[in-house]
């Protein structure tokens, strides 16, 4: 089954009881997990670093740093408890990308996760990526802005993380061991989901390059998943058919709502429709056998044809193609005998319409 994310990120515009409502929006819409970013804004962004355009665009000016944008977005670790604890009640999974390693240590030891997202940005932050790869948990790493060469390099550190000893220093060298290595390809495999994506928001069909998701699975022989940044559904449809195991988008109670991320998102009737639409698929795409399916088993005999006369045919008459017609329904006889039954004499009278029966 496709797993479903949806990914309330920064949506509730620092507000604990948007949080909540955004946990009950995606647990009615079927999401399997609804997934939050925990982060200090001062350990995140230097007050030298400026808003993305889009950020800039969906707030409407451009004079705010990322460090005032994201103090606004900050919610506090005691709401994130509560938070994941209201995520149970709602029958909902919790999941959170930490961006510092407070965060981090904070969504581990006081939250418990087990499985953690890593966000797109982070996929060179190498310190970072080895605290995610020995916390033992499963990881899914979204791959935006980066080359093959830089996904395998994050999967190096993730894979030292897992099988190196403690006494083994970090290098590049022990990252392209680590790599290289049967237990260290065995812990990937067994840890890590990969997610294609385009960061800009929202992000154009024409940068989608899905064939890149399908291309990652093949080259790194891992799970892989599509996190989109589109408008609409198309994309995601489109992932699920060529094989994603994860697809996350982001979900907004109400998309003319201020904030950095809102109109780069889905509603909560939009995405309960995603949410069909990628179940509807993944029932669609089957299996590799190519057999009759129950439902159709019964229109068989109605939609194929069989072996009719088209007039009166005597006993001792040979049969020809004058004498012959194929129609429906499949009874008596079946075309694939027209051949072997052309000049054999009949064995009975046949009237204009009788299925042959020889």
């Amino acid at each position: 089954m496709t797993q479903v994310i949806a990914e309330a990120g920064v949506n509730h515009n620092g507000q604990e009881e948007l949080a909540a409502e955004l946990v009950v929006a995606a647990s009615q819409a079927g999401a399997d997990y609804v997934k939050f970013q925990i982060f200090s804004a001062e350990n995140l962004a230097a007050v030298s670093a400026k808003t993305a355009d889009y950020q800039a665009k969906a707030l409407g000016f451009t004079n705010i740093s990322q460090l005032e944008m994201l103090k606004a977005l900050e919610l506090s670790p005691e709401a994130f408890v509560k938070i994941s604890e209201f995520c149970q009640t709602s029958k909902i999974k919790f999941l959170a990308s930490a961006f510092d390693r407070n965060s981090l240590r904070f969504l581990l030891n006081e939250l418990g996760a087990d499985v953690v997202k890593i966000a797109s940005g982070e996929i060179d932050n190498a310190p970072f990526l080895l605290e995610h790869a020995t916390a033992g948990v499963r990881i899914i790493m979204s791959t935006g802005m980066s080359s093959a060469l830089e996904v395998k390099n994050a999967l190096g550190v993730l894979a030292f993380g897992m099988v190196a000893g403690a006494d083994e220093k970090p290098s590049m060298e022990g990252f392209i061991e680590a790599y290289a290595s049967k237990e260290g390809r065995s812990a990937l495999e067994k840890t890590v989901t990969l997610l294609h994506c385009t960061s800009e928001y929202p992000a154009p069909m024409s940068d989608v390059n899905m064939h890149a998701m399908v291309a990652m699975g093949q080259t790194f022989e891992l799970p892989v998943g599509y996190s989109d940044h589109t408008d609409g559904l198309t994309a995601s449809i489109a992932a699920t058919a060529l094989g994603a195991q994860v697809i996350e988008k982001h979900l907004t109670l109400d998309k003319r709502m201020e904030g950095p991320d809102h109109k780069a998102s889905l509603g909560p009737d939009e995405f309960r429709h995603l949410v069909n639409a990628i179940r509807e698929t993944k029932l669609a795409l089957g299996d590799s056998a190519k057999e009759a399916r129950e439902s159709e088993i019964k229109n068989r005999a109605l939609v194929r044809k069989g072996l009719y006369a088209s007039k009166s045919i005597s006993v001792g008459e040979k049969f020809s193609n004058n004498n012959l017609i194929i129609m429906r329904p499949a009874t008596g006889m079946s075309p694939f005998n027209y051949w072997s039954l052309l000049g054999q004499k009949a064995s009975k009278f046949y009237e204009a319409g009788d299925v042959i029966s020889e």
